[in-house]
C-alpha cells in the first residue's frame, strides 16, 4: 500500500459532543492515529467516503479539516498501524468462553451471544485492510462454535457428510412419503415446504419420534443415515435445492436464510423477524402437520417478496 489518505482536523474546544462524534466515526471507520488530530487510512473509495463524512461534520460546527494524500514510497511504514491481532485474541477469547459454558440447557441462549459475536467479528473484518491468518482462525472458530450450539440444542441433530451430490429427477420422486424427527424447526420446516412445494405436492410427511423409526420405504431428510441431509457446508434445504436442481427465482435466498438459522453464517436481513415468528408458532402449536401448515405460509410470502424483489423495474 503506497498511496494513503490523511484526515488533519482542529475542533472547537468547546464542542464535546462533536468531538465524541468525530473520534467515534474515526475509530469505527479503523482509522490510524498519527498523532493528536491526524488519522490515517489506506486510500480506497470506501476509506475517503468515511473521511470526507467525517470532514463535513466537522466544517458544519466551524472547526477546520483537511484530507490530503500521504505517499509512502517503500509501501509498509503504514500497515502495522492497522494490525488487528489484539483485537482478533479478544473476540477468540469471547468464543471460547462460550463454547465452554455451553450446555443443552442454555444452547437456544447461547444462539443469541454466538449472532452477537459474528456481528462483532463482521465488524472487525470491515476495517482489517491488511487481513491475514487471524481472520481466518476466528471465522473457523466461530463455525465450529455455532455447530456445537446445534448439537447441543437437538441431540439428534445430523452430522454433515463429504460426498457429491447426484442430480435427481423430480418425475422419479412422486407420491412418497418423506420422513423427518418431530417437532421441527427452520432447516425440517423448510425442507417439507420445499419439497411439497418443488418436487412433490402430494408427498407425505411423516413425524418421528427418533431416527431410528424410519421406515425402510420412506425417503428420511435431516437426520444421520438419512437420504439427505447435510452435505459439506450444505443444510439439508441446501441438498435438497442442489440435488432436485431447484433454481426458481427467491429460492437462494430462502436457502441462505434456512442456512443462518440452521447454522450460523452471514445474517440476512430477515433472519431476526423470520426466526422470532417460526419460533412462536413452534411454541403455540403443538401439532407438527398444522406446525408445518403455518410456517409454508410464512415461506410462502417471503419466497413472493424475494421474487418481487429480484424483478427488474419496469
Amino acid at each position: 500500500m503506497k498511496i494513503w489518505i490523511a484526515l488533519i482536523l482542529g475542533l472547537p474546544t468547546a464542542n464535546a459532543t462533536e468531538r465524541m462524534r468525530a473520534w467515534r466515526a474515526l475509530k469505527a471507520s479503523g482509522a490510524a492515529v498519527l498523532r493528536d488530530g491526524a488519522y490515517l487510512l489506506p486510500d480506497t473509495t470506501v476509506c475517503r467516503e468515511a473521511l470526507a463524512s467525517v470532514e463535513r461534520d466537522i466544517l458544519s460546527i466551524n472547526g477546520t479539516a483537511y484530507i490530503l494524500p500521504v505517499v509512502d514510497p517503500e509501501g509498509q511504514r503504514f500497515v502495522e498501524l492497522f494490525d488487528r491481532s489484539d483485537d482478533y485474541s479478544k473476540l477468540r477469547a469471547q468464543i471460547e468462553e462460550c463454547r465452554a459454558q455451553l450446555n443443552a440447557e442454555n444452547a437456544l441462549a447461547t444462539i443469541k451471544q454466538i449472532r452477537k459475536l459474528r456481528k462483532n467479528y463482521d465488524q472487525l473484518t470491515s476495517i482489517d485492510y491488511f487481513p491475514g491468518k487471524p481472520k481466518q482462525q476466528i471465522d473457523a472458530a466461530l463455525q465450529e462454535l455455532e455447530t456445537a450450539v446445534s448439537r447441543a440444542s437437538s441431540v439428534d441433530e445430523p452430522h454433515s457428510r463429504d460426498q457429491p451430490i447426484t442430480a435427481l429427477n423430480r418425475g422419479d420422486y412422486q407420491g412418497r412419503v418423506w420422513a423427518t424427527r418431530k417437532r421441527p424447526w427452520v432447516d425440517r420446516l423448510a425442507c417439507a415446504w420445499l419439497i411439497r412445494r418443488f418436487i412433490d405436492p402430494n408427498a407425505k410427511i411423516l413425524w418421528l419420534d427418533k431416527p431410528q423409526d424410519c421406515p425402510a420405504n420412506a425417503l428420511g431428510f435431516d437426520f444421520d443415515e438419512a437420504t439427505f441431509s447435510h452435505v459439506g457446508n450444505r443444510v439439508t434445504f441446501e441438498t435438497l435445492q442442489a440435488s432436485f436442481e431447484l433454481q426458481e427465482p427467491g429460492l437462494n435466498r430462502i436457502a441462505a436464510l434456512v442456512h443462518y438459522l440452521d447454522v450460523g453464517g452471514i445474517q440476512p436481513a430477515e433472519a431476526a423477524g423470520v426466526e422470532r415468528v417460526l419460533a412462536g408458532l413452534r411454541e403455540t402449536i403443538t401439532h407438527d402437520d398444522h406446525l408445518l401448515a403455518a410456517a409454508s405460509a410464512i415461506f410462502d410470502g417471503l419466497l413472493a417478496g424475494f421474487v418481487k424483489e429480484e424483478q427488474p423495474n419496469e
